[in-house]
């Protein structure tokens, strides 16, 4: 499973995602850290990733475009431990692989994870 990191989460968080054997690169390993969050999206697309962000501004952006990927890891989590947030995405990479394969936002918070199929609103 190929990972798109935006660049407000954490390198140790990347190389976490990698021990546990994703395939996971941050949007400033391959692009720069100032791209616009179309390119962002356009590149995660084009590598056929799933891009993981705290940016909320991504999930406005699929549901208004009607895009039915990439599909996303919107976090909404108070916690900032790297290994606590890999793990934590690890367990929904691997639980809604389904629902990621076939498009989806996923929003992970601190009390629970919802599962928006794309494109919103078909």
């Amino acid at each position: 499973m190929k990972l798109l990191a935006d660049v407000n989460i954490s390198p140790r968080v990347v190389a976490a995602l990698r021990a546990e054997g994703f395939d996971a690169v941050r949007v400033t390993d391959i692009m720069a850290a100032t791209s616009a969050d179309e390119d962002i999206l356009a590149t995660a697309v084009q590598l056929g990733a799933i891009l993981i962000s705290r940016d909320q501004d991504f999930s406005g952006l699929l549901a208004m475009t009607g895009a039915a990927r990439p599909s996303h890891i919107n976090l909404r989590v108070s916690f900032v431990d790297a290994e606590r947030l890999a793990r934590s995405i690890a367990a929904v990479l691997r639980s809604l692989a389904e629902d990621l394969a076939a498009g989806a936002i996923v929003t992970i918070d601190d009390t629970r994870v919802r599962v928006h199929r794309l494109p919103v609103g078909s």
